[in-house]
């Protein structure tokens, strides 16, 4: 070993020392060493203020009826903003409508935003968040009783500086209304009548396998959960939304996790869940002719509006359009008025009137006993 080659390594480490000591001195005292990080911060709280503001501004525009007040949020000369614009109102006249037909009044909306990420400069940017949104309702018969759902929604919103004001001139997201947008005229009279005939249901004698298909079902419901689980779906489980939707899966799991059910050949998942577990024609199929299942009704909402008083906490709705199921839910409760309620991935539902987002007359809905 050459004569001095510790005192040099000795020497050379003092040097690293007092150099990270500089460094560290240095940033400490010029803040422009951290102006970048500080700025990335501050505009990711500037944000998370905007996106908030507007679904401020949008649920109170659904709890007044006044469109009006969302017109300044939308690059309205833009093809994409408008489009943004126009569904949002077919959205509000949506919720008034199935409203109207429920009998029922929407007495408060609010809205928790996570910020996934976003990118830009100080002219446009693009912003991927969820919304968790809960809405409070009450029967206009009922005004002392205060229901309670939430929805949870995956935004990709494109936005634009005009004027030091920033506009909306693109915002993608899966709609959990968008199958009732175009919907025709309820037949809300009757409709209403036998609804607020009816009374509050009593599900304190449910088998332990349902209130455990229950539980599973409100622990993961994702973007709806009420951001104590993180919003997460379990992660022992692929996410299927990119894939085509993630309801079937998530209905298989409620099944098997919550309510010990056993797999079989035809209804399984390993790395990869069967056609039994994933689609939802392929799981309504198998649920009716295993034997696991029974069908408590089949049709439109007007011909199963009373057979879904039926249904129990754990039980499935599935529903069809233009001949195909292409949507889960599963029952996990009822409202005031005993109204049956869901939870669903894709889009994320927790405590969800079971019609609501498929109300239009092309819906077909397939209500099942599930034999726990």
């Amino acid at each position: 070993m050459p004569s001095g080659w510790k005192g040099k390594i000795y020497i050379s480490f003092k040097i690293l020392i007092l150099v990270g000591i500089l460094l560290i001195c240095f940033c400490i005292d010029n803040p422009s060493v951290s102006k970048t990080t500080v700025y990335q911060s501050i505009e990711e709280e500037e944000f998370h203020s905007f996106v908030q503001n507007i679904f401020k501004i949008r649920n109170a525009a659904v709890l007044k009826g006044d469109l009006n007040t969302i017109l300044e949020l939308y690059d309205l000369d833009k093809r994409n903003g408008l489009w943004a614009f126009t569904h949002q109102t077919k959205k509000v006249n949506y919720l008034h409508a199935w409203s109207e037909k429920q009998g029922i009044e929407f007495t408060d909306i609010e809205s928790k935003i996570k910020i996934k990420w976003f990118k830009g400069n100080d002219q446009t940017a693009t912003i991927n968040f969820l919304a968790s949104t809960t809405y409070n309702y009450v029967y206009k018969d009922q005004p002392e009783i205060e229901n309670h759902m939430r929805i949870g929604t995956y935004h990709e919103m494109k936005i634009a500086k005009e004027d030091e004001n920033w506009l909306i001139t693109r915002e993608w997201y899966t709609d959990p209304f968008a199958d009732s947008l175009n919907l025709e005229k309820f037949n809300t009279e009757e409709n209403k009548a036998f609804i607020l005939s009816m009374q509050t249901r009593d599900f304190s004698s449910l088998d332990e396998k349902r209130k455990g298909a229950v539980a599973y079902a409100d622990l993961y419901c994702g973007a709806a959960d009420s951001g104590e689980n993180g919003y997460q779906y379990n992660t022992k489980y692929k996410n299927y939304n990119a894939l085509g939707g993630d309801c079937t899966n998530f209905a298989s799991q409620v099944l098997y996790e919550g309510g010990k059910f056993k797999k079989d050949s035809a209804w399984n998942y390993v790395k990869d869940g069967s056609r039994a577990w994933l689609k939802a024609t392929g799981f309504k199929d198998y649920m009716l002719y295993s034997g696991r299942g029974s069908l408590i009704a089949y049709g439109s909402y007007d011909k199963t509006l009373k057979a879904s008083y039926k249904l129990l906490p754990g039980d499935l709705v599935a529903y069809e359009k233009k001949g195909k199921v292409t949507h889960t839910a599963v029952v996990t409760g009822a409202d005031s008025r005993g109204y049956s309620l869901v939870n669903s991935h894709n889009t994320d539902r927790y405590r969800v009137p079971w019609d609501l987002g498929w109300s239009d007359s092309g819906i077909r809905f397939y209500l099942i006993r599930v034999h726990y």
